[in-house]
């Protein structure tokens, strides 16, 4: 065999190597009603940004049809449900299809109004991950006041407030964290209580009972129309709230 051909067959067997150590890594995006129209550039910003060294796939929730179809897209019918259940109710009915994510190793939740702008690799990668909220770097967040709400965070708790906008972690944490918010949110509706920003809170709530393994900076959840001293790496893009509530 020449020196040559040695060569290409090492190098096909490196790829062969990479690709069964590569980890699964699922993108789950809450796209109903008008929201779906972010769902094509947020997926081409991120095959080309997120994870790379990984094999991802997008798991889409949404009722319009200005979805691509591709290989790695899996779209699953989601009925909007109306402000503000839409974001609310976001993790249960990721919970509910959680046998969807079975081969999957990571599993990340992200707001569909956002893209990549830089690598978003696997630094990532833990067991519970979490994003300083861009607005509230070195001081308190807007935490849920109510005691009667299970969002509820007192005067003394709470290091960081996360954003809502893009967490995650390992399949099995990440099932914990949708089933626990889940069970919180039905608990308070069913008393007619919900939590001041919604899933975020109980999100909150969560990481404070449950500290996340990894901390991400705001770099992970940039305002597009803000300068902070962060490094851009996955936006959230300016839109007319009330317009895509309707």
């Amino acid at each position: 065999m020449s020196y040559k051909a040695r060569i290409l067959l090492l190098l096909v067997f490196i790829s062969a190597i990479g690709d069964l150590l590569a980890e699964k890594v699922g993108l789950l995006i809450m796209a109903t009603g008008k929201y779906d129209v972010f769902v094509d550039p947020l997926i081409q910003s991120a095959r080309k940004y997120f994870c790379p060294n990984q094999e991802v796939t997008f798991f889409v929730f949404a009722d319009g049809n200005r979805i691509t179809n591709a290989d790695d897209i899996v779209r699953i019918y989601q009925q909007r449900l109306g402000w503000p259940y839409d974001t609310l109710m976001r993790n249960a009915i990721y919970y509910q299809n959680k046998d969807l994510f079975a081969e999957q190793d990571y599993l990340f939740a992200i707001d569909a109004d956002m893209l990549f702008v830089d690598t978003v690799g696997d630094e990532i990668l833990g067991e519970r991950v979490a994003t300083i909220h861009p607005g509230y770097v070195g001081r308190r967040g807007t935490y849920e006041t109510d005691p009667s709400s299970l969002a509820y965070v007192k005067a003394d708790e709470g290091e960081y407030y996360f954003a809502g906008g893009f967490f995650g972690g390992s399949r099995e944490e990440f099932n914990h964290i949708t089933y626990e918010t889940t069970r919180r949110v039905n608990d308070d509706l069913s008393r007619g209580i919900i939590a001041i920003w919604h899933d975020e809170s109980h999100w909150n709530r969560f990481c404070i009972d449950f500290k996340p393994t990894v901390i991400l900076s705001p770099s992970y959840c940039y305002p597009d129309n803000w300068e902070l001293d962060f490094p851009r790496k996955l936006l959230c893009l300016t839109k007319n709230h009330a317009e895509f509530r309707e």
